[in-house]
């Protein structure tokens, strides 16, 4: 008989570790979306910040800044959400990254 070397497949993650690390490959990402409502109204949700920051300084921040409304939201299975009336995608990107919030490589702006 013929000896084959057969590897068989097993639950081997082999970038596991590279997730528990601060490696740039396993960032969290700050998501910016917009939602529509009726007619020409929108709503612009920020998710993904980190849970050390205070999200009501950041809202009250955000809407002095950008002379909107908007609240923070608790969501079961994305957390706390920050939601701004308007389009305030590229105002939100830009105030996170100049305060010092979050990089810019981590954001993800999502819409139209």
């Amino acid at each position: 008989m013929v000896d084959i070397d057969v590897q068989i497949p097993s639950a081997f993650d082999p970038f596991a570790e590279a997730k528990d690390s601060g490696a740039p490959g396993a960032k969290e990402y700050v998501h910016i979306r917009i939602q529509q409502r009726n007619g020409k109204k929108s709503l612009t949700t920020v998710q993904g910040l980190r849970k050390q920051f205070s999200y009501e300084k950041i809202l009250k921040d955000l809407k002095k800044e950008f002379c909107c409304n908007g609240n923070v939201v608790q969501d079961k299975e994305l957390g706390k959400v920050i939601q701004l009336q308007g389009d305030q995608r590229k105002n939100v990107s830009h105030f996170l990254v100049t305060a010092g919030i979050v990089k810019k490589d981590q954001i993800k702006i999502h819409g139209f």
